[in-house]
């Protein structure tokens, strides 16, 4: 299992208040049988136009693209609960978070993938938001630990539910690798039930 102590990467500023689930990941791309290629559909909408051209809109530009760290504004990943938005965000490379507030189900599903959604107030995440806009190269670190922010010589305090937050740092949130390491007690336990037979 994989420990997550801090978030290292570019930023890349999304401003907006509610942003929901269908425009990180628009219902008709979700069907599918797993997880694997929904990156490439991340906020097609807000990207393209229906004929496929891009749409003048900051994940386009060239200086923002890779970027690892998202930051944006109020209520992010509202509407529906669909576990596809953060697979999404993931399979476009994001690897954390910086929000003014979440839905507290997306959150969920973004810690289940060892995404690191943290919280800023309003005003330094504003400020946040204008660094990066400022210089697309500027590098953020979310340091889960001490619960900050840091962005060159600008440090944050950040917060984040602490059932999140020591899930990641102990490397207690991917669930999956937790059963398969747990896999001989579970078989033991299993030999171990009383038997039900039908009479």
């Amino acid at each position: 299992m994989s420990q997550i102590k801090s978030v290292t990467g570019k930023a890349v500023p999304l401003r907006g208040d509610d942003i929901d689930t269908d425009r990180i990941i628009p219902a008709r791309f979700m069907k599918c049988l797993t997880f694997d290629g929904l990156g490439e559909f991340a906020f097609y909408d807000v990207k393209f136009e229906a004929d496929g051209s891009e749409k003048e809109h900051i994940l386009n530009r060239e200086e923002y693209k890779g970027h690892e760290i998202l930051l944006t504004n109020r209520n992010f990943g509202c509407g529906s609960s669909r576990e596809h938005a953060p697979w999404a965000l993931y399979g476009m490379g994001i690897r954390g978070i910086v929000a003014e507030s979440y839905a507290e189900i997306f959150a969920g599903n973004c810690n289940n993938l060892g995404i690191a959604a943290v919280i800023l107030p309003h005003e330094e995440g504003e400020a946040l938001i204008a660094l990066s806009e400022e210089n697309p190269a500027l590098e953020v670190t979310l340091d889960l630990e001490k619960q900050e922010v840091r962005a060159g010589d600008k440090i944050f305090k950040s917060t984040q539910p602490d059932t999140y937050r020591k899930a990641l740092i102990d490397g207690q949130w991917d669930t999956t690798s937790i059963l398969l390491d747990s896999l001989d007690r579970i078989k033991e336990l299993h030999r171990e039930l009383p038997r039900f037979t039908r009479s």
